[in-house]
């Protein structure tokens, strides 16, 4: 794909992280600064029935104004472009032997390279490839000329796609790796519509309802998920350069949001005294987590797992995922 000039070229916010991490809140948060936007999961996958998800601007996302304005606008440039069918994920619609290549997370530069030759090898494979890119591209240039800001967040989270689009000459990546205590992200896998999305039951499920019974994962499944997200996240930047990755912690954004965001702000190259933490009173079209859907900006630590798993749970957590828990500076506890 050719190349922009740098005037062009859109400044991403991309938040690394194992999912259920706090992307979303900080996303959101992030996007309350008048230079900064966001949509959340740039990717549009797992939104379900797209005709029953709602945006978190209250509509329905098909008759959201904002995503039918973003969508004219990027099909005006003769780009392909539907809210909520993963046309801007790498792996959705490819063809199927580069499906099963896309699926492992990254595993380093030799790995990847590896990925990257049979990629290559795929029919069809670059023509999907750049479709994607320049997709991207489109979708993310529509958001911020609608919404009026120069910067926007994607919470996609995954490791391959931010690989990707450090590839995008259309983008300015930058890279926020956001890391939550393991035994706090393995109960959500655990219980998804309980721990990880919109605190009103209706509103779970992408504004659809449900318990998410086919999501839930085992305990040592979860726990695998987890560090096999965080040692992806740690992999992949060995191959950025360390000006362009800041880590933040969920923890510390919940017990001191305005510290947190002007580390993050800063780092974004806009002034942090703009911030704000009320995220609430200003309208997002976010896609992604289910607490885009509640009601209140409290910003409050969640931190059921210390009631929720029992000594027992706490061992097997422990025996899969604590030596990487303790290594990213979370003590071991007993229930």
């Amino acid at each position: 794909m050719p190349g922009s000039p740098d005037r062009d070229r859109v400044r991403l916010l991309y938040i690394l992280a194992a999912s259920h991490s706090g992307s979303t809140l900080l996303a959101m948060l992030l996007g309350s600064h008048p230079d900064v936007c966001t949509v959340g999961e740039m990717k549009h996958t797992s939104i379900g029935d797209v005709n029953r998800y709602r945006c978190s601007c209250g509509a329905l996302i098909r008759e959201c104004a904002f995503w039918t304005a973003v969508t004219d606008d990027v099909r005006s440039q003769g780009i392909e472009f539907e809210v909520g069918r993963g046309l801007t994920d790498f792996a959705s619609h490819a063809p199927d032997a580069a499906k099963r290549l896309l699926k492992p997370l990254h595993r380093g530069r030799a790995m990847e390279l590896v990925r990257d030759v049979g990629l290559a090898c795929v029919p069809g494979w670059g023509r999907h490839y750049a479709a994607v890119q320049a997709r991207n591209a489109a979708m993310a240039a529509a958001v911020c000329r609608r919404s009026g800001r120069r910067i926007i967040v994607d919470s996609s989270k995954i490791g391959v796609r931010l690989k990707f689009l450090l590839r995008n000459p259309r983008f300015d990546v930058r890279i926020v790796r956001l890391v939550r205590d393991g035994r706090a992200v393995a109960l959500t896998y655990m219980d998804p519509a309980l721990y990880a999305d919109a605190a009103n039951p209706e509103r779970r499920g992408g504004g659809q309802g449900g318990s998410r019974e086919s999501e839930r994962l085992p305990l040592e499944r979860a726990a695998h998920e987890w560090r096999r997200s965080n040692e992806e996240a740690a992999l992949l930047l060995r191959t950025v350069s360390r000006d362009r990755w800041l880590e933040l912690r969920y923890e510390d954004l919940c017990a001191d949001p305005a510290a947190t965001l002007a580390k993050a702000f800063a780092f974004a190259g806009v002034d942090p005294s703009k911030a704000s933490t009320d995220f609430r009173a200003h309208q997002h079209h976010v896609v992604g987590n289910g607490m885009r859907l509640d009601a209140t900006s409290e910003i409050r630590l969640d931190a059921r797992w210390r009631t929720a798993l029992g000594q027992g749970d706490l061992v097997r957590f422990d025996a899969v995922a604590g030596d990487l828990n303790r290594q990213l500076g979370y003590a071991q506890v007993t229930a």
